[in-house]
């Protein structure tokens, strides 16, 4: 029942600003906006409006639009009170719609609405709080794409496949095995080793995913005096690591995001490696080996060979070409010269790594890698005997039935929505 009560809440950020909204739904939506604002316009048209409250004072004075369901975010009737900005002209309208007879919406729920309505599923609401977290365009541009639907119609059509294929085995388990076509096992063995391939396929964009929300973990990595701390000034543009010509300077490491190629990156300096008698900068280098060894990207300084474990994630740099040239791509931390190639093989083997192109589709959430695995784990050798068929195609279309939506529980709703923001 308390998914039938209207909620209103403050939908903009907080803060100083020239226009807030507050955003009422549910089924009394029109009655409480018409109690504020006096009126209510036609569903899809705007009003102006003077907003009061129950005795009556005037609040402000906006614009007011309603929104008649189905054809509304959440899928029910919802109305736009359009105020002045800032701290207390929004709670004041806010107030007034409690009065009328509102309820404050909890974290996301205008979103968790939209989905049990019907509006989204659960890859498009996981798609919202993606666009709004985006620190790149890229980021929003893949976050769009799933919200657009492309990542749902994929993992929709293997639901169904898996759905099918359970029901189809499922009935076969109940009638007599010489009523069934010749081949009938095999060719649900092979229908079963087809859905599998395609899982993996949509697995394979999982990473460019990660990369994109978690943001690529590139590590200035070389002996003392290479010139990390240089280079990842010259990257962020900033001074934000000290240079110093005396060995050892960098003994922790030190963190900045940056946009490369639209990749979202996290850049890390580390301290020089090499035997050190100094128990801090001991500490410094182990912690320096453990991030390059789990870095997506090494960026090794030095002009030595790497280590054999980092050469697989390595781009050799020499960043002091103002003075010499040397092996790998040439860099000049002070004149800026070669900067641009830097950033531009960087992106290129983020493309590699993630397994697509700058231009190419939506990529699986982290909830929905896992649940991809899942169903790809369960497909994985069976046998042609139909229980075992029909065990693994049973397993496979609940694990992609939760991550369509089509099974759900209230902890995984409340799990995903209270990522979001009270008025999204």
């Amino acid at each position: 029942m308390e998914e039938r009560q209207t909620i209103a809440a403050v939908a903009t950020a907080p803060g100083r600003g020239g226009v807030a909204i507050v955003r009422v739904s549910g089924p009394d939506a029109f009655a409480v906006a018409k109690a504020v604002a006096g009126r209510t316009p036609g569903p899809g048209r705007f009003a102006f409006a003077s907003f009061r409250n129950s005795d009556g004072k005037l609040l402000d004075r906006g614009v007011l639009l309603c929104f008649a369901a189905p054809h509304s975010y959440t899928g029910e009737d919802v109305a736009e009170l359009q105020c002045h900005g800032g701290s207390v002209t929004p709670r004041r309208i806010l107030d007034a719609c409690f009065a009328a007879g509102a309820r404050l919406a909890r974290r996301g729920e205008f979103t968790e609405r939209a989905f049990l309505n019907g509006r989204i599923d659960l890859s498009e609401a996981e798609s919202v709080i993606e666009l709004v977290d985006a620190q790149t365009q890229r980021a929003a541009d893949d976050a769009l794409a799933r919200l657009g639907g492309e990542t749902s119609r994929i993992c929709r059509a293997l639901y169904e496949r898996a759905l099918e294929l359970s029901s189809t085995l499922e009935h076969a388990l109940d009638v007599d095995e010489g009523e069934l076509p010749g081949g009938f096992a095999e060719k649900a063995t092979d229908d079963l080793a087809a859905l599998r391939a395609d899982c993996a396929k949509a697995l394979a964009k999982a990473e460019g995913g990660r990369l994109l929300r978690e943001g690529a973990l590139v590590v200035l990595a070389g002996p003392p005096n290479a010139g990390k701390s240089s280079l990842m000034n010259a990257l962020l543009g900033s001074n934000r690591a000290i240079v110093s010509s005396t060995p050892g300077t960098t003994r922790d490491s030190i963190e900045e995001s940056l946009d490369i190629g639209g990749w979202p990156v996290r850049l890390v300096d580390t301290a020089g490696l090499r035997d050190s008698a100094d128990p801090v900068e001991s500490e410094g280098v182990n912690r320096a080996e453990a991030l390059a060894a789990s870095a997506d990207i090494v960026l090794w300084l030095g002009g030595e060979t790497p280590p054999e474990e980092l050469a697989a994630a390595t781009l050799i740099v020499h960043s002091k070409c103002d003075i010499a040239r040397g092996a790998g791509l040439n860099v000049s931390a002070k004149t800026g010269e070669g900067l641009d190639d830097l950033e531009n093989a960087i992106a290129a083997r983020l493309d590699k790594l993630a397994g697509r192109s700058a231009d190419s589709s939506a990529t699986p959430s982290a909830r929905e890698r896992a649940l991809l695995s899942e169903a790809h784990s369960a497909l994985a050798g069976v046998p042609p005997d139909m229980v075992l068929a029909a065990n693994a195609a049973r397993s496979a279309a609940t694990a992609l039935g939760r991550l369509v939506g089509a099974e759900y529980s209230r902890d995984i709703l409340d799990a995903l929505f209270s990522r979001f923001c009270v008025g999204k």
